[in-house]
């Protein structure tokens, strides 16, 4: 086999790393391990003319180009993680028994893919403390399972040392991860790692392996999924609905922001509930865990039945990041296990996610009188993890934070109230929280249901 010579030419650009090429020279084979840092406005624009560019490259069969979120998940694949286990098991036992058949015969790439693993491996174990032959043996299958999800769809039966990968990832975040980034390099693969809000924080030893670039300052950044078949990779994207390992998500461009009339007359008082008959109606607020690629829960928060079809609005950032969500119902033992993210919008920090089964959705709010202050409000939702709690204040102001118009209001919320339902006194959805001050008392904020129509209209 041959040796490994990082990043020889320093990158400055997604660009730079998709026009260079590593290759075999000799017994030295050139690869390109690189961070790339922040963000610009232009960022999304500049990552689909690449995608673009690199889907005639494929068409033409000079390399072979991969741009996903994150890795595949684990979450579902129980069964598979222990063959491939026992597989790993085997393969310790005896060297020849192949790894990689199940996505190609070259004994080329199988040798250079056992000796990565080998490698990797060791490094993961070296890297950490009590890392045991059992934690290992378990990576060993995720960067099995990760390498077949990953490199299955590529025509990988015609690899060899000289073939030309490039691979853009998004949203890798642990250490696991970005060794199974480091893994690829060592068949031969160019990886970048698109981190737009913050660096990997990793000890040293393994941050060294990878070489970095500043974009521009951190901050959030959504891209679409990469669509090799589309000819034009920057207009706007159709909604899907289908489930896949990692969420699949279409995101319109641009949402045209509705301003709402904190001085029109109050909404009328006919029809009005009691603050019991509102309660009722915490059995259409749900609430959400959010999981990582482990399956461990990385924070809770609410959402609203808007769809008997089981569509679900909440906030962007409760979702953000997830692998996949598990859903509450009140009065409903079953967990309701989810993937699909039907569409986002992360300006007005709205989302819409979808679960097998039929809802009692809650509707949104949709008179001619507009809201004002002092109209009496009922905050729903799940604060610091409490199902559906329930609480009342008032409207104490219109507010826009960024350029979104927001409702202020005195319901008390807490972390894990964000997604839940802001309702008037008739039980209509005015509003999602979404944020509240630290350093106030009763200063929260939500969106309001104009821009709530305006994102999720078409699931209602």
């Amino acid at each position: 086999m041959w040796t490994y010579r990082y990043n020889i030419m320093q990158l400055n650009t997604p660009e730079t790393f998709v026009g260079v090429r590593g290759g075999l020279h000799g017994d030295v084979r050139n690869v390109y391990f690189v961070r790339a840092l922040g963000t610009t406005a232009d960022y999304p624009d500049r990552i689909y003319a690449i995608d673009k560019r690199m889907a005639a490259e494929n068409a033409a069969g000079r390399t072979d180009y991969i741009r996903q979120k994150g890795l595949p998940s684990i979450a579902q694949a129980t069964d598979e993680l222990v063959r491939l286990a026992e597989l790993y098991d085997k393969w310790k036992s005896d060297s020849k028994t192949p790894l990689f058949s199940n996505i190609t015969k070259s004994a080329v790439f199988e040798e250079c893919a056992s000796e990565a693993l080998k490698h990797v491996t060791e490094l993961f174990r070296s890297s950490g403390t009590n890392r045991s032959d059992s934690i290992v043996r378990n990576y060993a299958a995720k960067i099995l399972f990760w390498t077949s999800e990953i490199l299955s769809e590529k025509n990988i039966a015609n690899w060899n040392e000289h073939s030309n990968i490039k691979i853009i990832f998004e949203d890798i975040k642990k250490e696991q991860e970005y060794l199974f980034c480091y893994f690829l390099t060592r068949i031969g693969a160019d990886v970048l790692l698109l981190l737009p809000i913050s660096d990997l924080e990793l000890n040293p030893q393994l941050k060294d392996l990878s070489g970095s670039f500043t974009v521009g300052p951190f901050g959030l950044c959504e891209l679409n999924p990469y669509a090799p078949a589309q000819t034009n990779v920057t207009e706007e994207p159709k909604t899907e609905n289908k489930t896949t390992v990692t969420p699949t998500v279409r995101i319109p461009r641009h949402e045209t922001r509705h301003t709402v009339n904190a001085g029109s007359p109050a909404a009328s008082a006919a029809g009005e509930k009691s603050f019991e008959e509102l309660a009722r109606l915490a059995s259409s607020v749900v609430m959400i865990a959010v999981h990582n690629q482990q399956g461990d829960i990385e924070g809770t928060g609410s959402g609203i039945m808007i769809g008997e079809a089981g569509y679900i609005i909440t906030n962007f950032h409760v979702i953000r990041g997830g692998s996949y969500f598990s859903v509450r119902i009140e009065d409903d033992e079953n967990i309701y296990s989810t993937n699909e993210v039907i569409k986002y919008n992360s300006a007005v920090d709205l989302a819409v996610i979808r679960i097998q089964h039929t809802l009692r959705p809650l509707p949104i709010y949709n008179r001619p009188e507009k809201l004002v202050r002092g109209q009496k409000v009922v905050a729903i939702g799940s604060p610091l993890g409490m199902f559906n709690s329930v609480s009342d204040g008032i409207i104490s102001g219109f507010r826009t934070i960024d350029n979104v118009d927001m409702i202020q209001f005195t319901a008390p919320i807490s972390p894990g109230s964000s997604g839940g339902a802001i309702l008037n006194m008739q039980g209509d959805v005015i509003g999602i929280s979404t944020a509240g001050f630290n350093n106030g008392q009763n200063l929260n904020l939500a969106v309001p249901y104009d821009t709530i129509r305006l994102v999720a209209n078409s699931f209602f």
